[in-house]
């Protein structure tokens, strides 16, 4: 029994009432349109990044290739004392492009390597230094977490733009009640007993 008032509590806006007012009417809509919005939006927001990320990986392992490259300085080993990013760091390093021209940049190599060491470097198809293709693993992970990303950054802008509307509704409601309030309250005066 206590079910149905439950029910009923939650959708009072819906139902005839004399005391619903327009802005009541308003705001059930406000609300029925964010959470209609979050759900699906949030859902193809998400599964069209995810497949456009899904799309965008696999053209990146066609596009960038490994290459040789040699090292052109000593990479010493960081100091025990001293702060580091891992086992790798950027060093110069000399490469020859897809055109045949020998270039040179900086790349990430592994820490302990001496100059004239042969280290493996990418680059894309107009020979610029890049960032290894992620596998198929990790292609998959990362189109996931950016769908979900979207999907909940489309969720939050929508939220606060509800947020915002039901604010403004419930400021005019307020100040509503206020007009109200000014032409009622003198009427009631001062009758006490």
């Amino acid at each position: 029994m206590s079910g149905g008032k439950r029910v009923g509590k939650r959708f009072w806006r819906w139902r005839s009432n004399p005391l619903r007012r327009r802005d009541d009417i308003v705001e059930a809509w406000i609300v029925l349109a964010v959470w209609a919005v979050v759900a699906a939006g949030g859902m193809v927001a998400g599964l069209v990044t995810a497949h456009a990320a899904d799309e965008t990986f696999p053209q990146q392992r066609v596009e960038r290739t490994s290459v040789r490259a040699v090292l052109l300085s000593d990479v010493p080993k960081p100091s025990p004392g001293r702060w580091s990013s891992g086992d790798k760091t950027p060093a110069k390093v000399r490469w020859t492009a897809p055109d045949g021209s020998t270039r040179t940049g900086r790349a990430l190599v592994d820490t302990g390597l001496k100059a004239g060491t042969g280290v493996v470097v990418w680059q894309d198809r107009h020979g610029t230094l890049t960032t290894a293709p992620p596998s198929s693993t990790e292609a998959a992970v990362e189109a996931g977490a950016l769908g979900t990303f979207a999907g909940l950054a489309l969720a939050g802008a929508v939220h606060v733009v509800g947020a915002v509307a039901r604010w403004r509704l419930d400021r005019r409601r307020v100040d509503g009640w206020g007009r109200e309030w000014d032409l009622v309250g003198p009427q009631w005066g001062h009758r006490t007993g």
